[in-house]
C-alpha cells in the first residue's frame, strides 16, 4: 500500500470521524522520536504463507475460531485478541495495537522479542510516552494512519484489526484467515460500531486488491457502502 493509494480514504475516514490531521502527524512524531526503523525481514515468514488475522470479538473463543488460529501459519492479532489466544496456547507471531488496551501485554511481548505494531493516531500521545520507552526498538513497528516519517511506517487500515490485515498483505501472505471477527457485536458503544463498519468497508477494498475472498465478509458486500473506497 502506497500513501498516495491510503490518502483519499484516510481523508474520508478523517472527515466522517471528525478527526484532524495535524493532531495525526503530531502523534507520528511522537512515536517517531522514540523509535527506529523496524526490520521488516523480521516478518519475512509471512511471505507466502497462510495468516490467521485475529479480531477481538467475542467470537474468538469458539472453537472453531481457536482451531482456525492454531492450524494457520502465522497469527497476527489485534490487540486483546492477543491475551485471549495466548491464555488458550495460541502463539501470536505478532500484535497490531494503538495502546487503548492491555499496555503490559505490549511490554511483554516486545522484550521477549515478538514483534509489536504500535499505531499512533491523534489520541493517544499520553499512551506512546507511557509505553514505547519500555519496549526494545528492534520489535516495535511504528505506524500512523497519517503520512509516513522516518521510522513510522504506513501500511494501510483503520482499526487494530484491519491494519493488521493490511500488514499481512504488504508482508506478501498467500491467504488472509479471520478469525475473532464480529461485524455485527450488538453489545459494543456508538464509535466502535461506526469505527467496524469502516473495517468492513476496508477489508471489502483490500481482497479487491488481493482478489481473493474473505470468508468474514460473505453474506455482506452487497450492503457494503464501497463510495468513499477508490474505483479499481
Amino acid at each position: 500500500m502506497e500513501f498516495e493509494d491510503w490518502q483519499p480514504v484516510y481523508e474520508s475516514i478523517r472527515r466522517d470521524f471528525g478527526y484532524g490531521r495535524r493532531a495525526d502527524e503530531e502523534a507520528r512524531d511522537v512515536l517517531a522520536s522514540m523509535t527506529t526503523p523496524f526490520d521488516l525481514d523480521r516478518l519475512s515468514a509471512v511471505a507466502g504463507t497462510t495468516v490467521a488475522v485475529a479480531g477481538a470479538g467475542p467470537s474468538l473463543t469458539d472453537p472453531d475460531a481457536l482451531e482456525r488460529a492454531r492450524d494457520a501459519d502465522v497469527v497476527v492479532a489485534a490487540s486483546t485478541a492477543t491475551d485471549v489466544l495466548e491464555r488458550r496456547g495460541v502463539d501470536v507471531d505478532c500484535m497490531v495495537t494503538d495502546l487503548d488496551k492491555n499496555p503490559d501485554t505490549v511490554r511483554e511481548l516486545t522484550r521477549r522479542g515478538t514483534p509489536v505494531v504500535v499505531h499512533a493516531h491523534g489520541d493517544n500521545r499520553e499512551a506512546l510516552r507511557s509505553v514505547v520507552p519500555d519496549c526494545p526498538d528492534t520489535s516495535v513497528l511504528p505506524t500512523t494512519q497519517a503520512e509516513p516519517r522516518g521510522p513510522v511506517r504506513n501500511f494501510g487500515g483503520f482499526t487494530d484489526g484491519d491494519r493488521a490485515a493490511f500488514l499481512a498483505d504488504h508482508l506478501g501472505a498467500a491467504t488472509l484467515e479471520f478469525v475473532g471477527w464480529d461485524l455485527d457485536d450488538e453489545s459494543v458503544e456508538p464509535t466502535k460500531a461506526k469505527k467496524l463498519e469502516w473495517a468492513e468497508r476496508l477489508l471489502y477494498w483490500l481482497e479487491r486488491r488481493r482478489d481473493e475472498r474473505f470468508a468474514v465478509l460473505d453474506g455482506r458486500r452487497d450492503g457494503i457502502d464501497s463510495s468513499a473506497l477508490p474505483v479499481d
